[in-house]
């Protein structure tokens, strides 16, 4: 049977974890302890499916003046930490996951988040054996120089895993960032906004806004039935 996705790429935080509340909140404090009062909603709203590499200059200029070299580290162990009390899946999340497993619908996730960031997330909701092997992060791939998104580098090197065309390649993200990513990519996106706050997503260039993965699983069923007619 024809597919019309050959690959569903996954962010991970927002879409298959809620951890972006847990995150916001250990950025907030650092911010605080910095001299910069900052509260975790304020730093979830600048933040969301921005990179460590990417928030460190955003923060020193509102310093104005360096971080600690240390700064990056420290905070990615105390985001570790509090993953691993925390993180909960989002719903649907492994369900949809196993779903496709069971069709056969090849997945992947694609992150901004370090491997040990996804190990706490997924070791503290016991998912570390559906998604092993399975999982791309831009500091892995990328630990030199950059390329997280909203450049395109972490889908495309997804995608080449199965290896699956870009053009057959959905990805679901919650956040601009992962969308202009995505599309540069040349890859569908659709936005993920449970809390119904999907213009933003829209605007970005997401072919549709989705609420949950009960959407989702429909959604590809479909275009895997009209592909089969084809």
């Amino acid at each position: 049977m024809k597919r019309t996705f050959g690959l569903v790429i996954f962010d991970c935080d927002g879409v298959l974890i809620d951890s972006e509340r847990v995150s916001a909140a250990v950025i907030a404090e650092s911010m605080t302890e910095l001299g910069l009062p900052v509260t975790p909603e304020a730093a979830m709203a600048r933040f969301v499916g921005v990179s460590l590499r990417a928030m460190r200059p955003m923060i020193e200029d509102d310093l104005g003046r360096p971080l600690p070299p240390d700064w990056n580290a420290m905070l990615v162990a105390r985001i570790v930490a509090a993953m691993e009390r925390h993180a909960e899946p989002i719903p649907g999340a492994r369900e949809i996951l196993e779903h496709f497993d069971a069709v056969g619908q090849p997945w992947r996730i694609a992150s901004n988040s370090a491997d040990v960031e996804m190990d706490a997330k997924f070791g503290r909701t016991g998912w570390l054996d559906l998604v092993a092997g399975r999982t791309f992060s831009a500091p892995r791939l990328f630990p030199e120089g950059g390329r997280p998104k909203p450049a395109p580098d972490v889908f495309l090197a997804a995608a080449r895993s199965l290896p699956a065309p870009p053009e057959t390649c959905l990805v679901i993200e919650d956040s601009v960032t992962g969308i202009a990513g995505a599309i540069a990519a040349g890859m569908t996106c659709y936005g993920f906004a449970p809390h119904g706050n999907g213009e933003p997503l829209l605007a970005a260039g997401a072919e549709r806004v989705i609420s949950g993965h009960h959407e989702l699983r429909d959604l590809v069923a479909l275009a895997a039935a009209i592909g089969a007619k084809a």
